[in-house]
């Protein structure tokens, strides 16, 4: 796990329309309220969560099946390396999605790029199995896969060094922060050198960490929902302290700040998120 770090804190705001939100985080979720909970939950609770961490997210997913996130139409507007890093214009680029849900990102990059190949996994079988059924969903252009990024080889299902750039979006704060260089070790296995982790997550102050309830506290910036799914959030500096551990150079990494407008609700509340871009060293950097 990585060491303590000194956190900074995130400044000005910039107001956003809920309605074009990229982030799909229920602004009203019932139980919780505004206060952040500074007692623990018991260890016994903390080891079922962990336990049952797929259940949760599988119980989610026959929930909401793929109705809860929007599709993520920002992600090469946000990341630009998802068409710079080629070296010509036609030249197909092999993507990994690592935490796909049911393919809110992939499917509208597909749709845009035909020279892209993804392999798209996530720790839910029941999402990889709505990707699947996606009208979108081509063998030819995408290879979905059940993976448990902490613990799941995934040179299984994609090839060592084979993938040009990693999207990890909104994914590694459902991981318990003592797993999360694990499956950055994963992840770092087969992003070619040189290769990109994009990310985007929670940040520190996030409207949706004040509004966990007391009994929801799992750790330092770690909560659980009433559902059971969990929550970090980061500061860039845990951050990219995970990832150089990790093997990768932070090329950029400083917070998101909105004001979310719920305008039917009548309501106006700051997001934090933090976006984040690593690259794979080369041997002979880390040498």
């Amino acid at each position: 796990m990585a060491t303590a770090v000194k956190e900074s804190l995130p400044g000005e705001f910039q107001t956003t329309n809920l309605e074009d939100k990229d982030a799909q985080i229920s602004l009203d979720v019932p139980g919780q309220s505004i206060g952040v909970p500074q007692t623990l939950v018991s260890d016994f609770k903390q080891m079922k969560l962990e336990k049952e961490a797929q259940k949760n997210w599988d119980l989610f997913y026959k929930r909401n099946t793929t109705n809860f996130f929007k599709d993520r139409h920002w992600t090469t507007r946000e990341f630009e390396e998802l068409r710079a890093c080629r070296e010509f214009e036609c030249q197909k680029l092999v993507l990994l999605e690592a935490g796909c849900g049911v393919g809110n990102c992939i499917f509208p990059l597909l749709e845009e790029d035909l020279n892209i190949f993804v392999y798209a996994c996530d720790f839910s079988p029941r999402a990889v199995e709505f990707v699947k059924l996606n009208p979108l969903y081509s063998p030819a252009r995408c290879s979905a896969f059940q993976c448990d990024l902490t613990s799941d080889d995934l040179r299984d299902n994609v090839p060592e060094a084979g993938v040009d750039a990693v999207t990890l979006l909104f994914v590694l704060s459902a991981v318990h922060p003592d797993k999360m260089k694990d499956a950055l070790h994963n992840i770092n296995r087969v992003l070619k050198p040189g290769g990109v982790v994009l990310f985007r997550d929670y940040g520190l102050h996030d409207y949706a960490m004040q509004r966990f309830k007391a009994g929801s506290k799992l750790g330092q910036n770690f909560y659980v929902r009433q559902d059971g799914t969990r929550s970090y959030f980061f500061s860039k500096e845990f951050l990219a302290e995970l990832f150089e551990e990790a093997g990768f150079h932070s090329v950029a990494n400083d917070y998101v700040l909105r004001e979310t407008v719920n305008k039917k609700e009548g309501l106006c509340v700051p997001r934090v998120f933090l976006q984040s871009k690593f690259t794979k060293i080369h041997q002979s950097q880390s040498s």
